[in-house]
């Protein structure tokens, strides 16, 4: 009600405040009318206005709230919001394309994108211009029921999905086996010279038993065609209902009249053939987007947390930052978080890819989702829901599958006035049999409609691309954009970073060289070590590393960029490069060390000398050879570009073979370099893992980030390497080849077909059950030939 807003009315003597002018006059009525004992005696209150609002309206505006909204909501820039949803009631691409086309247009609607397979939406929105509970109702008003993603909602729903389809079509083929019998009975019976009573009675057996198809079995074709109308659309449900129902009417109007062509057996035929191939195909869709769902379904449902009272059970939606959790071997692990005790194996393969599990002791980091599988873990919790490594591989997965390519869009496109210029064609092949051969006008007529139903051509391209998202998925290489697979197929140009890309990015210690003859090789080792205890640096831990007992270092101060200084059983000690180092030295000692030619890199001393040189290595990715030779096989130019000194960027590209490589290069220095190679023409696809990687990765055409490295990366990024196994970048090229080539067979198929069945039909070659059988054969072979992606090859 608007501010100020006042509706008084006295009752018995006493002023009573109407909530609205409308119940303000109903009650005026009843005071006027002498009956107001009404009020004296009813046993409770009228309703409040609030309390007649639709229980589903009700429910859609809880999610409005933030404490509701927490848990499967995305919180971005300023009000900016996304989250997923399920879409109920998607039976077919033109169902994806009118709710994509009507949420879109909503004001304060950034994006919204329906995955076709999982029937899963993808919403993003300005919170100040439109609230969630709009954007549900809108997709409400055009008949789809939307609600926030839930795993085993979703599953319940294929279920549902599966077993309301299952009985449409017993009911189907039931019927058809009856009415194909009288068909074939009346057939034969013409040239027997069948009693005409005998026909007519046969004629109403077969309307009744095609009654229940009509209204239960096609069902979903007249109600998808009525939602298209209404949004004056011609969707891919207007032709097949208009054939369904005016063959029906027509041979109806003929049963009734007692004479005429009927064609009760085209309608079951058409609607069992039409009904076994989306059955078929959502079977498919279900198993091609089994990849994304399996990650869902990873989590457990409950987790043993422990606390000062000991062990308890609880949902894993309770657990918080900061608790410990104890994992058995066996289960899942039910957040992110880190090891506190205990060492066991850990099972990460449906997150990487990679079979052999990996060991996990006190101080590693676990994902949630994965499986311990020897002994008991003690974990701390880190993070929780929406915030754990799963949540965002999910998150990514699900923007690539409802993302769309370009292919795609144009696909969609293409069957949008496809089924606008098979009206159209309808009529006209109808206005020349009219002119020429009234007779057969309706049964060819009725062909044309159901020969060229163009499910086939939007199939095309999102059976594809889910089937070879979810086998990369499987195979630890996740796409997270939609064009990715499109323009990696196209790539002509692989680059590489070198550091925790081509190398493992993890240093390891090469060489201690001793430069007193007081220094000792485990005392220089464990005093480097206790200096080191507290930093994170790649060449600390790989000291730490090979350190064995630590002594305890104090006072210990750190230069940025230079080295760390501290006090170790009283002497002071510094580590770190040599200009450092000699600052701690006497200035007669710091003359004769640097005269006598100090060796650069990693230097121990103390007040009285140098005692050690370090010398460290990062070592060559297992693969990084097998995988540059690959790439080379495959036509592609192969390149590298690093931060280090020239010597060591020579050395890893002389051991895997690249020819071209630029070291020192800044990533301005890079940026530079890829888009040189984009203006003479290239294709780019850039890997890399750090934070200095991200502006390179967002300038390539495709870019793929390796499953370890940063979160900006990871954004960034079209793609993510989660095995950091390289030969499956190999794989990920090849079934992105692939993948091109089939949504070209699919779409070359689809347009074939077409182009050979509607003249046929329109000649009157074609039966309407001759049609029905080809235009469902047509949608099969879609689906069948997009299925053989999900194995992708290794």
């Amino acid at each position: 009600m608007p501010p100020g807003a006042d509706y008084p009315l006295e009752i018995d003597g006493r002023q009573e405040a109407m909530c609205c002018r409308g119940c303000q006059a109903v009650a005026s009525a009843i005071v006027a009318g002498g009956l107001t004992d009404f009020y004296r005696y009813r046993t409770e209150k009228s309703p409040q206005a609030s309390e007649l609002v639709p229980e589903q309206l009700s429910e859609m505006e809880l999610f409005d709230r933030d404490d509701l909204q927490h848990s499967f909501v995305q919180q971005q820039a300023g009000e900016q919001r996304e989250a997923s949803l399920i879409l109920e009631g998607i039976v077919c691409a033109a169902c994806v394309w009118l709710n994509e086309r009507h949420v879109k247009k909503l004001p304060g609607v950034l994006d919204f994108a329906v995955n076709y397979s999982t029937h899963r939406a993808h919403v993003r929105w300005d919170n100040q211009r439109i609230r969630l509970s709009e954007i549900l109702e809108a997709i409400s008003a055009i008949g789809y029921h939307a609600h926030p993603f839930d795993p085993g909602r979703q599953e319940e729903l294929y279920k549902k999905e599966r077993r309301a389809a299952l009985r449409r079509l017993a009911v189907a083929a039931i019927a058809m086996a009856q009415v194909m019998m009288l068909a074939v009975a009346m057939y034969a019976g013409g040239d027997e010279g069948m009693d005409e009573a005998l026909r007519n009675f046969l004629r109403w057996v077969s309307l009744l038993l095609t009654v229940p198809v009509i209204l239960y079995s096609a069902k979903s074709f007249f109600s998808g065609a009525w939602r298209d109308l209404k949004r004056h659309q011609a969707g891919m449900d207007v032709p097949v209902a208009l054939a369904i129902s005016a063959a029906f009417l027509a041979s109806a109007w003929a049963t009734v009249r007692g004479h005429g062509e009927i064609y009760f057996d085209s309608v079951t035929m058409f609607t069992f053939f039409l009904l076994a191939g989306r059955f078929l195909e959502m079977g498919a869709r279900h198993r091609a987007g089994q990849a994304a769902e399996a990650l869902v379904k990873l989590l457990p449902a409950t987790a043993m947390r422990l606390t000062d009272a000991g062990e308890e059970r609880v949902p894993v939606v309770d657990l918080a930052p900061g608790d410990r959790v104890l994992v058995r071997p066996g289960e899942g692990v039910p957040a992110d978080g880190v090891v506190l005790e205990g060492r066991s194996s850990v099972d990460e393969s449906l997150l990487t890819g990679e079979s052999l599990p990996r060991l996990r002791q006190a101080g590693d980091r676990l994902v949630g989702g994965t499986v311990n599988t020897e002994s008991p873990l003690l974990l701390e919790v880190g993070q929780v829901g929406e915030d754990t490594v799963l949540s965002a591989i999910v998150r990514l997965l699900d923007r690539a599958q409802t993302e769309k390519p370009g292919v795609a869009r144009l696909a969609d496109r293409v069957a949008g006035w496809f089924v606008s210029a098979l009206l159209v064609f309808a009529a006209l092949v109808g206005w020349w049999w009219w002119q020429h051969d009234p007779a057969h006008t309706f049964r060819v007529v009725l062909s044309v409609l159901v020969v060229t139903c163009p499910c086939a051509l939007s199939l095309a391209t999102p059976a594809a691309l889910t089937a070879a998202t979810g086998a990369l998925t499987r195979l630890g290489v996740l796409t997270t954009r939609g064009h990715a697979l499109e323009t990696l197929a196209r790539a002509s140009h692989v680059v590489f970073d070198k550091t925790g890309t081509l190398t493992e990015g993890r240093l390891r210690l090469q060489q201690v060289e001793l430069l007193a003859p007081r220094a000792g090789r485990a005392d220089s080792l464990q005093i480097a070590a206790a200096l080191e205890a507290t930093s994170e640096h790649p060449i600390a831990r790989a000291l730490r590393a090979d350190s064995g007992a630590v002594c305890r270092a104090e006072e210990v101060t750190a230069r940025a960029g230079q080295g760390i200084e501290g006090c170790v059983d009283g002497q002071r000690y510094r580590i770190g490069i040599p200009a450092y180092v000699l600052e701690l030295l006497p200035a007669e000692q710091r003359g004769r060390a640097s005269g006598s030619g100090t060796p650069s890199g990693v230097l121990l001393g103390d007040e009285h000398g140098l005692l050690a040189h370090f010398t460290f290595a990062d070592r060559v990715r297992e693969g990084a050879v097998e995988t540059v030779q690959q790439l080379r096989a495959m036509g592609l130019q192969v390149e590298l570009l690093s931060g280090d000194d020239a010597t060591i960027v020579q050395e890893v590209a002389g051991q895997l073979g690249i020819e071209r490589y630029r070291a020192r290069c800044r990533p301005e220095d890079k940026l530079a370099r890829i888009q040189a190679l984009q203006q003479a023409g290239a294709v780019v696809a850039m890997v890399g893992d750090g934070v200095n990687d991200a502006p390179v990765l967002a300038a390539a055409q495709v870019s793929l980030a390796m499953g370890g490295g940063t979160q900006l990366a990871h954004a960034s990024a079209d793609m993510v390497l989660l095995s950091e196994h390289l030969p499956h970048l190999v794989s990920a090229l090849d079934t992105s080849r692939r993948t091109l080539a089939i949504i070209r067979q699919n779409l070359a198929w689809a347009l074939v077909y077409n182009l050979v069945a509607l003249p046929l039909a329109a000649a009157g070659l074609v039966a309407p059950w001759m049609a029905a059988i080809g235009m469902s054969s047509s949608s099969l072979v879609v689906v069948l030939n997009a299925l053989r992606l999900r194995n992708p090859h290794r």
